[in-house]
């Protein structure tokens, strides 16, 4: 986090060229008070240190280099990163405290400009940024908070390096040729305490021996890694999946290590870092034989309650056999995908239930029955369809529907014109039935906006995507109310406020439901076809 914020703020300040130098170079006044002060040079060198440093002892100390996709490119940008991280910190920071250069960003940008160095630093912006985000996204993406702001972190990840890219081509632009004008150059060198040609080689020579030795630190790095597999391959230990193969890994290796070296789907959120719990495994068999679990472990265990034979596949060494079960599979048949898990999201949902169904399909063949439904479906659910809703469960003579929309006011306004809508297409479908001398068909239906639980429930192979929750249950009061109130829908004040109205002119009811603890306010709606006209506000009377 200490990387990133730098980082952060660095691309703010280049950046800032877009608007002018001055800008530019007062905000790094500003940076570098803080990041070249004592502590902040402690705490900045220290946390690039640690991380590099933590990293490469992670990746030496695998027992395989089977993994993700999204981790192999991960750790790719963050070997580069130093590869072009290099320079820059010699020719700033070591020309700085050694020579006294003036490294302003007037000076950094025009020396670069349209050249090698700086198609390299263009480079490093962005490999530092991906980097970044993308160690920042899979730490976080199973919190709840994380998923609903993504849309709005996705488009600042995207803006920032562009931003940061505008200004050092401006700049670099105005820079590069006051630098390259005889007439400006002297007294632009004057004011950075330009180098002499021997200390360009000196930094240039400290920037070849630093690359030669995080290059032997990398090459030191992977031959430890080789070495540790080949010691340890001695003694593999089996391990039986439920409903699985049965596979065989080194002893060292993590559960999750043994899965992935054997080519077995097993879920990660976070990547095998202990921070998610999405990787547990049920110990069936040979649970008294493994080490027990750290406290860690034990603490993210036990915050979703998981029984005691319950263990996390990274954090769990097996050394002796054991038969496990994976709470989560990722079996090729059905992917349980990060979906499947479950996420709470507030948005509308709607409940709808042909009225007297039993007694008008009484003595009826089966054929026409189904005739009547499908007709009926056919021409209200494209009301659903059309506002972005989806029919999430038909419910025999009824349905229920949800609108996932972008925020909850969308999806409270998209609940809305789909009942608007199926009020009008009832009325039209009712004309047809006239016609045909057939009885029209009445409906109730509520409206209610609150969390739910969505996800796929059932068998591994049998689990449809659906929501549950306490929301859901009082929806389905509501839509039973209407038929007590004589009405074609109720809607709650919550979700009428969601959607941006103004409920003071609207006639609410207070409905005590069977399994809500607290009464609901609702809105009673004899025509749901007149809703955009009722929730419209009287005109004021025109003064005299």
């Amino acid at each position: 986090m200490i990387l990133f914020t730098y980082v952060f703020f660095h691309f703010l300040n280049i950046g800032l060229g877009i608007f002018s130098l001055e800008i530019m170079e007062s905000f790094q006044d500003i940076r570098q008070a803080v990041h070249r002060s004592v502590l902040g040079t402690a705490l900045l060198y220290g946390a690039l240190f640690t991380h590099m440093g933590l990293a490469l002892y992670r990746l030496a100390r695998r027992r395989t280099l089977k993994m993700p996709t999204w981790e192999a490119f991960q750790i790719i940008l963050g070997i580069l990163i130093p590869l072009f991280l290099t320079a820059h910190i010699v020719h700033t920071r070591m020309a700085n405290d050694f020579f006294g250069l003036n490294d302003r960003m007037g000076y950094l940008v025009g020396l670069i400009w349209d050249s090698a160095s700086g198609w390299n630093q263009a480079l490093l912006l962005l490999i530092t940024w991906t980097h970044g985000c993308m160690g920042l996204h899979f730490w976080l993406r199973a919190q709840s908070w994380w998923r609903k702001f993504l849309p709005l972190l996705i488009s600042l990840a995207t803006l920032i390096p562009a931003w940061a890219l505008t200004g050092f081509m401006i700049q670099g632009r105005a820079q590069k040729a006051l630098l390259s004008d005889p007439e400006t150059f002297p007294a632009l060198a004057e004011r950075y305490n330009w180098l002499s040609p021997e200390q360009f080689g000196v930094l240039l020579e400290a920037t070849n021996r630093n690359l030669l030795i995080f290059a032997a630190i990398v090459a030191l790095t992977l031959i430890t890694h080789l070495t540790r597999r080949y010691v340890i391959r001695r003694g593999a230990v089996p391990i039986r999946y439920v409903s699985g193969p049965e596979i065989k890994g080194q002893r060292g290796m993590t559960l999750l290590e043994m899965s992935r070296a054997n080519g077995v789907d097993h879920m990660a959120l976070c990547g095998g870092r202990g921070r998610c719990t999405t990787c547990r495994v049920i110990i069936e068999d040979g649970a008294d034989l493994l080490h027990p679990p750290s406290p860690e472990e034990a603490a993210s265990l036990a915050a979703v309650n998981a029984p005691p034979n319950a263990r996390l596949a990274c954090q769990l060494r097996p050394t002796e056999p054991a038969t496990v079960l994976q709470v989560f599979r990722s079996d090729g048949r059905r992917a349980r995908a990060h979906q499947s898990l479950g996420e709470e999201r507030r948005m509308a949902i709607l409940f709808l239930d042909m009225r007297s169904f039993t007694a008008r399909t009484t003595g009826q063949l089966p054929y026409d029955v189904v005739f009547l439904l499908n007709r009926f479906f056919d021409a209200i659910v494209p009301s659903i369809t059309g506002a972005g809703g989806t029919v999430d469960k038909y419910l025999g003579d009824g349905l229920l529907a949800v609108f996932e929309k972008g925020n909850e006011g969308e999806s409270a306004q998209a609940a809305l014109d789909a009942a608007a809508g199926i009020g009008a297409a009832l009325a039209t479908f009712n004309q047809t039935l006239k016609a045909e001398k057939a009885a029209p068909v009445a409906i109730g239906m509520g409206l209610h906006l609150g969390t739910l639980v969505m996800g796929e429930i059932g068998a591994a192979d049998n689990a449809p995507r659906t929501i549950i929750g306490d929301t859901v249950n009082a929806t389905s009061r509501l839509e039973g109310k209407t038929k007590e109130l004589a009405v074609e829908a109720l809607i709650s004040k919550d979700l009428l406020r969601t959607a941006g109205y103004d409920t003071d002119h609207l006639a609410f009811v207070q409905l005590d439901l069977r399994g809500v603890a607290e009464p609901m306010d609702a809105l009673p709606v004899t025509k749901a076809a007149r809703l955009p006209q009722i929730l419209q506000p009287e005109p004021a009377a025109p003064e005299i």
